[in-house]
């Protein structure tokens, strides 16, 4: 009879343990995903000092996955659910860092970051941590917010003969919801709009594909704008140009700075906005709000911000 128990016992502990499930904010795109059946992965375990970022050597079953969601919520909003999931699954938080207490710029270069446009880092925005299990297993994660995008980065080992991988299931939540930056057509609701997000879509501009040449038109959201700033004399605006993602990351992000610049110039020249109140930007694609998979989509993605600075 022991023996039966034993080996019943036996054959349940060898079923492959049910994968956790982490919870990510509703409205999250995949983008990469690969899995390196035996491989190693330099697990950071502090902050970048003297010169170098510690790190363990693990070896296993490695899957390297990132995502992107439009969302108004701060890194570690994000990142909390995610690291009580991993703690409920067995998991010790080794490690836990944001931004400049990293290591920030030397941190990031430290570690092993997915290749953009897959993931991105703000420099000035983010948090990361890592986890063991017994067993060998470990994982790593990184969230980072720019602008209306955040970018999540999970980085997973376990041992070579494990067939799962850590689930994923998008969790609405007071802290993460998918939001669109309002668009403001007039002088009315601009001010609330920034008290509210903090930013706004200049709608009415017209670009083209490739281009930086701002339209001749007489554009509302600019007088707008323009009233906005004389209204309030110590506001100062953050223009971020945006694109569609025809061409590579390096030509867009110069094509959306460009973009910004023709705004700010013609704030500047058109409606007499001292050009020290306006800063400039470019995001390329990696904000967009619409699929780029069709013209309505790419049409939209193709605009300028503004992000309301201080006031």
């Amino acid at each position: 009879m022991i023996r039966v128990a034993a080996i019943a016992l036996a054959a349940l502990l060898a079923l492959p343990a049910a994968a956790a499930e982490l919870p990510l904010p509703a409205g999250v795109q995949p983008l990469a995903e690969r899995i390196s059946k035996l491989a190693a992965y330099q697990l950071p375990t502090g902050v970048f000092a003297n010169g170098a970022v510690p790190l363990a050597r693990i070896e296993g079953r490695v899957v390297r996955r990132s995502w992107r969601v439009a969302v108004d919520a701060s890194p570690l909003q994000i990142a909390a659910p995610v690291r009580d999931a991993l703690e409920a699954a067995g998991y010790d938080i080794v490690f836990e860092c944001s931004d400049r207490d990293c290591g920030g710029f030397d941190f990031r270069f430290a570690i092993e970051i997915i290749p953009a446009p897959d993931m991105t880092v703000d420099l000035d925005n983010f948090v990361f941590l890592s986890a063991r299990k017994g067993g060998g297993a470990a994982v790593s994660l990184l969230v980072s917010h720019s602008i209306s995008t955040a970018y999540i980065q999970l980085i997973e080992v376990s041992p070579p003969e494990a067939q799962s991988t850590l689930g994923v299931v998008a969790q609405p939540s007071p802290a993460a919801v998918p939001s669109v930056p309002p668009s403001v057509p007039g002088t009315d609701g601009l001010a609330a709009a920034f008290q509210e997000q903090g930013r706004v879509v200049l709608s009415d501009l017209e670009f083209e594909t490739g281009s930086s040449r701002l339209g001749e038109g007489d554009f509302t959201s600019l007088a707008a704008l323009a009233a906005f700033l004389t209204g309030n004399p110590e506001a100062r605006v953050l223009l971020v140009g945006h694109t569609d993602s025809e061409g590579s990351l390096a030509a867009n992000t110069a094509v959306s700075q460009r973009r910004a610049e023709a705004v700010r110039d013609r704030l500047a020249e058109r409606h007499s906005v001292p050009a020290d109140r306006l800063e400039v930007a470019g995001a390329g694609y990696l904000a967009p709000l619409a699929s780029n998979l069709t013209e309505e989509g790419r049409e939209t993605n193709r605009r300028v911000e503004a992000v309301l600075l201080s006031q």
